[in-house]
């Protein structure tokens, strides 16, 4: 298991905590409509940092991003392996072809 999806089972275990004592908790507690948000806010800021060159900001920003899509993945009770058999799979034809074959 890698240090992604041992984030997502942490993420998943903190579904049900108190919300006073945990931030992932307090997100959960908030609904979809506040992760949503609060992952399209980090994605802007990741933007942002990286129209800066600030490759620290770049690193920092790129890691909130991650956190709060796992706590979109988790919400919707996605698991970050179903993702990355969707990766393997588009992986065997071209991007372009990939592409054509969602409109379909």
């Amino acid at each position: 298991m890698n240090e992604l999806e041992q984030l997502q089972q942490l993420i998943q275990s903190k579904k049900d905590s108190d919300p006073s004592l945990s931030y992932t908790a307090k997100l959960f507690s908030q609904g979809i409509e506040e992760i949503q948000k609060k992952f399209g806010e980090e994605s802007i800021e990741l933007i942002i940092a990286s129209n800066q060159n600030n490759r620290n900001n770049i690193i920092n920003e790129t890691a909130d991003v991650l956190y709060h899509l796992l706590v979109l993945l988790s919400e919707k009770s996605i698991s970050l392996k179903e993702v990355v058999e969707e990766l393997e799979r588009r992986s065997s034809m071209s991007g372009l072809e990939e592409k054509a074959n969602r409109s379909k």
